[in-house]
């Protein structure tokens, strides 16, 4: 899928995308720290101290220093944050816009009060045949990303604590580490350069003031929460901005409205597989970008939006013109119930069948209603739709690819869980000579 950006053709204009956004990040949050009036007199009192503060590029900070909104904008400033600014240093917003212009406040002002700036004046629009000649040049990359496998388990937070306070060789831990040992020597002989990883927030990042459905980390990094004993002794995770914004704009364009998250901290849902595939290391191996899902609060998506996401984010991958090793992670479940009178609910025998329809028959299980992992999974086993993006990420679902199952696991129990693991390796088809 080719990304549209022909709205940066328009003259005049600078359009706020993703690209944009991480270029400017700190450039907008440095605006939106002017919204006490303490910041604003400590700024106003030494600009170029206040400033200095940040971490700023030359550029951005001549371009706030010189007054000139142009370059700001052409630095990743976005007008709305860039009004803060504006305001504290007492410009109107036509007083801001008109310099954008060439014009004084007063005769942008006059120009508006006469109907504004025409929309069909040429230099207003687009030069057709330079638009017409972009999309020409657009052609599918001779090399891209792929995705090579998806991984699926269980990210129990007693788990993280097992491996945090030396236990995995007690009797009750031995077990559920013994069916992951396979899991490590396949993840060091296949280290991708990306993961992207499903999981869902457990009140670490996301309280209850804002309750995002799908949240696509396009950050650099992401530090650990402290979930109430302290953050885990892991690495912070390092992400990956450039392929993150890329799967923005072909999600977003592809009807699915994402929320992008440039900070955030990430909790066990997203450490633990980590450790599990990973071990105990220094500094993960990969790159990881966060896709978080609401399973906490209903309404929650279903497996069948799950798992067409799953199948957006793969035609997003192999859109990317680099050719990078990306594998899709899903995490959660199994069946587990963790509050009420059915608290410690265990169904082995849908567990089982839900990991045999998850490599046989994929689409029908993404027709699962909530209901139904409700009552046989458990309140908490909801978490199970995540695994169907990863799945719906592989090639088989689609374009004729198979898959390999590289490993499977089930125990009962983790604390209060059912543990459920499987990896599947993506074989993609082989080209044929008519493609």
């Amino acid at each position: 899928m080719a990304i549209d950006r022909s709205y940066r053709l328009v003259p005049g204009t600078t359009i706020f995308d993703a690209e944009q956004s991480a270029r400017g990040y700190h450039l907008n949050q440095f605006c939106m720290s002017l919204m006490t009036a303490e910041n604003r007199a400590a700024y106003l009192a030494d600009e170029r101290g206040y400033l200095d503060a940040w971490p700023l590029r030359e550029e951005q900070r001549r371009a706030l220093l010189d007054r000139d909104l142009n370059a700001a904008m052409r630095e990743g400033g976005n007008i709305y944050f860039l009004a803060k600014w504006g305001a504290t240093l007492g410009f109107s917003f036509q007083q801001m816009a008109g310099s954008m212009t060439g014009m004084t406040e007063q005769e942008y002002r006059d120009m508006m009060v006469a109907g504004g700036r025409s929309a069909t004046a040429p230099a207003s629009r687009i030069d057709h045949a330079v638009l017409e000649a972009a999309h020409a040049a657009d052609t599918p990359p001779a090399e891209h990303a792929a995705v090579s496998a998806a991984v699926f388990t269980s990210h129990v937070p007693a788990i993280g604590a097992a491996m945090d306070h030396g236990k995995t060789d007690e009797p009750y831990w031995q077990p559920v580490f013994a069916g992951y040992e396979p899991s490590r020597r396949w993840a060091a002989a296949h280290v991708p350069d990306v993961v992207v990883l499903v999981y869902n927030d457990h009140a670490s990042a996301f309280d209850l003031s804002l309750i995002p459905t799908f949240v696509l980390g396009t950050g650099a990094a992401y530090p650990t929460a402290d979930e109430g004993y302290g953050p885990r002794p892991v690495p912070g995770v390092e992400g990956d901005p450039e392929l993150a914004a890329h799967l923005a704009h072909c999600l977003i364009q592809d009807d699915f409205d994402l929320t992008l998250a440039n900070e955030m901290p990430v909790d066990h849902g997203l450490t633990v597989p980590l450790s599990l595939m990973f071990g105990e290391v220094e500094k993960w191996p990969c790159k990881v970008i966060p896709l978080h899902v609401n399973v906490v609060q209903y309404p929650v998506p279903s497996g069948a939006r799950c798992f067409e996401l799953g199948r957006a984010l793969r035609r997003a991958v192999e859109s990317y013109p680099r050719p990078l090793d990306v594998q899709v992670w899903g995490t959660g479940g199994m069946s587990h119930q963790l509050q009420g009178p059915r608290a410690g609910l265990i169904n082995r025998e849908w567990d089982n069948a839900f990991l045999d329809r998850l490599v046989t028959d994929p689409a029908g299980l993404a027709r699962v209603p909530h209901l139904e992992y409700v009552e046989e999974a458990g309140s908490e086993g909801i978490e199970l739709v995540m695994w169907l993006i990863a799945r719906g990420a592989l090639s088989d679902v689609d374009d004729g690819g198979t898959v390999d199952v590289e490993h499977r696991f089930y125990h009962v129990p983790a604390s209060n869980t059912a543990v459920g693991h499987l990896i599947l390796t993506n074989q993609h088809p082989q080209p044929t000579e008519e493609n």
